[in-house]
Order: C-alpha cells, then structure tokens, then sequence
C-alpha cells in the first residue's frame, strides 16, 4: 500500500499508521478514508506486526469531514451517500474486528468522526491538551455511526449529554467518560505509547491477544452489525435533509446558524 494521505512504517513487530493530512487538520475524505483502511488490513496481513499504532501527523488527531467533502455529500444520490456511508462503517468495523490490537496516540483534537476513530480504538492514549467532541448536530448531521461503538464504551446518560450538545470536552473528560485509556503528557507520550506495545509483544501470545479481542467484542456487542446497517441508513438520510444542507452552508459561509 502506497499513499501520501497515511503514512506506514513498521519497527520491532509494531506498525505505525499515521493520518497524514496535516494542511485539512487530518480530515476525511474519500481516500483517507480508503487509504487509512487499506493499511490497517495490510498491518492485519503482515506477519512481522503484532501491534499496530494509529497517530497523525500535524497539531490535529482528525477534524472529521473535510470542506470539499462535505460540500460533494450534499450532491450525491442516496445510493452514493450510503455507498459512501458504508465505506466509513468499513473503517471502523476494520478496526474493531482487526485480529490485532490498535492502540491510538492522540496529540491533537478529535473531533466528529476523529472522535470516533479514537474511540473505535482498543488502547487510546491522549495528551492532556486534546479536545473531543461529536459536534455533528451542530451542522444539521448525526453520529450515526460512531454512536454505535460509543454506547459500548459509556453510558446512555453519558451519551446523550456528548451527542446531543455536541460540545467539546477535554481529554480528562474523556478519560472519566471511558472512551480513552490514558492520558499522558506530551513530552511522554510516544515513549509511554511504544513502551505499552512493546510489552504486548513481548508479553503476550499474538494469538491469545487476537481471540480476547474477538472474544470481547462478541459478547459485548452481538448487535453490533445489526446497529452499524441500520446506522449506515440514518446516515444517508439525514444527509439529504434540509437541516443537513442549511448546517454545511451555514459552516462553509463561517455563518453562525440559528436553529
């Protein structure tokens, strides 16, 4: 796998995948989307990795959608938008089905969708200075389907008052709402990052580590694929609501919105 938009090195049987649009703020888009996961099935495939770890480039974890892709959504078909919706529900059920575990190394915000993918993650480490948030209700959308991998990490209580607001919280927040792991100073973090992939390689079977994952997410979530089908739709149809297309303009003129 080549790509300029994710950056894939591995080192002592650990990968590290890093988004890598760090002039968009790590933005998706269609091929980051593409890209990024296209390289966590080659980490999945490649023999000489156990571990993975997902970081970026740049002073932002992810922003989310990009502008330009956000403008192209309010043109597509329905079956372009849920087509476009299952190649996000893929990027995500990537990593939460992968049979190795991902660790991610936040240092930048996260926001909307790069809230999700912190969260998708196994392991999620963050620098204090980090912000999270699904600000999707804010531009007439909804968190479809991330919502389904958050409800597995923190309560209904905790979920509604995240989603429903759609304000930022910070990375102590996210810690006390269990959608992190850790969180670890700036100028500690790679160390601490590596130091805890290290030992799962050196101190756990690759294959015990590949069936407690499966073996978790099989008995915490068995309507997990039930959830993500049905998310994928609500995902398409908001999409082509008229609060979606009054949110994207509003945010693309930089106009405060009046709901």
């Amino acid at each position: 796998m080549t790509s300029p938009l994710v950056l894939y090195t591995v080192n002592e049987r650990i990968a590290t995948i890093s988004l890598n649009r760090p002039d968009k703020r790590n933005a998706f888009n269609p091929e980051l989307v593409s890209a990024l996961t296209a390289a966590l099935l080659q980490a999945s495939d490649d023999e000489e990795v156990k571990v993975i770890i997902l970081k970026a480039t740049g002073s932002t974890f992810s922003a989310g959608a990009d502008l330009a892709y956000l403008q192209q959504l309010q043109n597509n078909t329905h079956e372009e938008n849920v087509r476009d919706s299952n190649n996000l529900k893929t990027l995500f059920t990537t990593i939460y089905y992968l049979p190795k575990v991902v660790i991610a190394q936040v240092e930048g915000h996260a926001i909307a969708g790069g809230c999700g993918l912190a969260t998708v993650c196994d392991i999620t480490f963050a620098v204090p200075e980090a912000s999270f948030g699904y600000t999707e209700v804010k531009l007439g959308f909804v968190p479809a389907i991330v919502s389904c991998f958050l409800m597995r990490k923190t309560s209904e209580t905790i979920a509604k008052k995240i989603l429903l607001t759609g304000d930022l919280f910070s990375a102590e927040q996210a810690l006390a709402y269990n959608l992190i792991t850790y969180v670890t100073n700036k100028e500690d973090i790679d160390q601490k990052v590596r130091d805890f992939a290290q030992k799962l390689c050196e101190e756990a079977s690759g294959n015990s580590l590949m069936v407690t994952k499966q073996l978790i997410g099989q008995t915490t979530n068995p309507e997990l694929e039930k959830s993500l089908n049905l998310a994928v739709q609500i995902n398409a149809r908001v999409r082509e609501s008229e609060d979606f297309k009054k949110g994207i303009a509003s945010f693309i003129s930089k106009e405060k919105i009046k709901w």
